[in-house]
């Protein structure tokens, strides 16, 4: 959730942590700072609010160094203040530290240093860290590193400054991302690759336990005290898709990404309409063993897992459910080794999604993952991955990596269905073909939906109904909105309207029927009927107009697609649509208030 940067070079490292830090904004912060070894001292800036301020005060103070880390935070232990922002200090000032995740025993840690002498500053769980190491220093960096990680429970990615080793910087990780680039005047860590691609594209992807050692010169990792060698790769994207490009929001220039990635997907995983995976090892025997298919999930990913659960169910034949990794963690699911569990993440660091998929894993079950980033944590847990090839997305709202999702889901059933012909599959993957060109016929009448979206800005509440792919849809449509505009919205499974929800339809209130599953259209209908004969406003979203002027509804347009695909296509209409109510009521569309990109805690 926080972002983390860091800094060791042979020139001043300010520009480049506030840089940094902006790069990191997208993860959703509400507090700022840096600490730099700056004139025999660590010098800490910290501010509440956008980075802008934090770059007056750096500038107004003049501060430089040659080493430094960085900090963005969401509020989780106290509230934002400049108190409780990171980086925090140790009670000899000899210690900086910045923290992302969250210290388990951080109160029983607290009340040990207190009765020691120990003064606190704020209400923060990672207080505790730079005071350990004032605790265990007795002049052995790396000795009072490695005792304070044994102290502390939890998952945690740390960088940390020690006034006593003015040109160096300490990275640790623990079930919390944290890389290492490697560039030729500067060594530097960050949270997330956005932050060091316009630095340098040759990074490190410490692993769990890592301690590294860095300064402009040299990157030095050990694991259990022992020193380990990580291998160099290289990020394979331009740094211009980490940029708007022309773009009012990164959310618009990522909707308009969608045609060239679901190509890019198809590209990569269609050789000659054969379905090939370079990442995963399930065959025909394989695929014969499994009984049942479990999809954990959380957010828009949840929702690309409820939409493809119809589809493995109807091709392949094998019971899917979909779990919200939420719940699934915190309960006793029945898995053996038949169940194949399906992990879906954007960033791969889903705290719940990595919980749940491990404890899959410790009870038999065969795993695999949909993910956008290479060498997350998800990735390296599941036996079997799939990459969605989405480039970084920045917006905290996410629509490519949805659909990107979705479409490596259609494409792994369709790659497990041995039940249905040779014939079958060819239709479909023809018609997956085609899905790349739907989304662009919805970007070619932008203008259309953005008048639409202009009757919704008063709005209070908005209810999403639909059918089997359609309500999928309808969940994906409803949150986009929600996410970005804060109008209250709910999708709701057409059928269940006569079970209680229907008592809420009054006079004026706006109803958004999905329409584009046809084969349930004539069962819709009837629920659209019951709604506006209690005064409801309705939208129908449909591929045609006779489905809306039947009920003397308006029409929304959504794209025709095949029957299986439904739930790709049409959230499209409502991404452009969620974004442009948004924009009209004044909301900051890229960082949604209280909402953070990646939930690592």
């Amino acid at each position: 959730m926080c972002g983390i940067v860091g800094f060791a070079g042979k020139n001043d490292g300010v520009n480049f942590l506030l840089e940094g830090l902006c790069k990191l904004e997208y993860r959703g912060y509400d507090s700022s700072g840096i600490a730099l070894y700056c004139n025999d001292e660590i010098k800490i800036i910290k501010t509440v609010g956008r980075i802008e301020k934090l770059a007056e005060k750096c500038k107004s103070d003049k501060v430089s160094g040659n080493a430094g880390i960085g900090h963005t935070r969401w509020a989780t232990h106290g509230k934002p203040s400049e108190e409780n922002s990171h980086p925090h200090l140790s009670n000899n000032l000899k210690f900086a530290v910045v923290h992302n995740g969250i210290i388990e025993n951080y109160i029983e840690l607290r009340q040990e240093l207190e009765q020691e002498g120990f003064v606190f500053k704020s209400e923060t769980d990672t207080e505790v860290i730079p005071n350990l190491l004032q605790k265990y220093y007795n002049g052995d960096l790396k000795n009072a590193v490695n005792k304070t990680i044994s102290r502390i429970k939890g998952s945690y990615a740390l960088g940390i400054l020690c006034k006593d080793y003015p040109d160096m910087l300490v990275a640790v990780k623990q079930f919390s991302p944290i890389i290492i680039g490697i560039a030729d005047d500067c060594n530097i860590i960050a949270s997330d690759v956005t932050a060091i691609a316009p630095k340098t594209q040759k990074i490190i992807y410490i692993e769990d336990g890592d301690v590294a050692y860095i300064t402009a010169n040299s990157v030095e990792i050990y694991s259990d005290s022992l020193m380990v060698e990580r291998r160099i790769s290289i990020i394979d994207w331009d740094i211009n898709t980490a940029e708007k490009g022309g773009y009012g929001h990164f959310m618009m220039k990522e909707i308009y990404e969608q045609p060239a990635v679901l190509r890019r997907i198809l590209k990569e995983y269609l050789k000659d309409n054969e379905i090939c995976f370079p990442n995963i090892n399930i065959d025909k025997e394989l695929i014969k063993e499994i009984d049942r298919i479990v999809i954990i999930a959380c957010g828009s990913a949840y929702h690309a897992g409820v939409a493809a659960k119809y589809l493995f169910e109807e091709i392949t034949g094998i019971p899917t459910e979909v779990d919200l990794a939420s719940e699934f963690r915190y309960r006793n699911p029945i898995i053996t080794e038949k169940t194949l569990t399906i992990a879906i993440s954007q960033s791969g660091e889903t705290a719940d999604t990595i919980a749940a998929l491990t404890e899959a894993k410790r009870r038999g079950s065969k795993t695999a993952c949909v993910v956008n980033a290479v060498g997350s944590s998800i990735a390296k847990i599941a036996d079997n991955v799939i990459y969605t090839l989405a480039g970084p997305e920045i917006a905290v709202a996410t629509t490519k990596g949805y659909t990107s999702q979705l479409l490596c889901l259609y494409l792994l059933a369709i790659f497990m269905a041995e039940k249905i012909s040779l014939d079958h599959k060819a239709e479909l993957i023809k018609e997956l073909n085609k899905l790349p060109s739907k989304t662009e016929e919805v970007l070619s009448v932008q203008e259309k939906i953005a008048d639409v979206a202009k009757r919704f800005t008063k709005t209070k509440s908005i209810f999403f109904i639909g059918r089997n792919m359609d309500f999928a849809a309808a969940l994906e449509a409803s949150l986009k909105l929600k996410e970005i505009s804060y109008i209250h919205s709910e999708a709701f499974a057409a059928g269940e309207l006569k079970h209680g929800t229907i008592s809420l339809i009054e006079e004026g209130t706006h109803v958004i029927a999905l329409c584009g599953y046809e084969r349930l259209n004539d069962k819709l209908l009837s629920n659209i009927r019951e709604v506006i004969a209690r005064g409801a406003d309705v939208l129908c979203a449909a591929n045609n107009r006779n489905m809306a002027s039947s009920v003397g509804a308006d029409l929304f347009s959504i794209p025709k697609t095949h029957p299986l695909f439904t739930a790709l296509a049409e959230v499209v209409p409502f991404q452009i649509f969620a974004y442009y109510v948004a924009l009209y009521k004044g909301c900051d569309i890229d960082k949604p208030r209280n909402l953070a990109k990646s939930v690592t805690v």
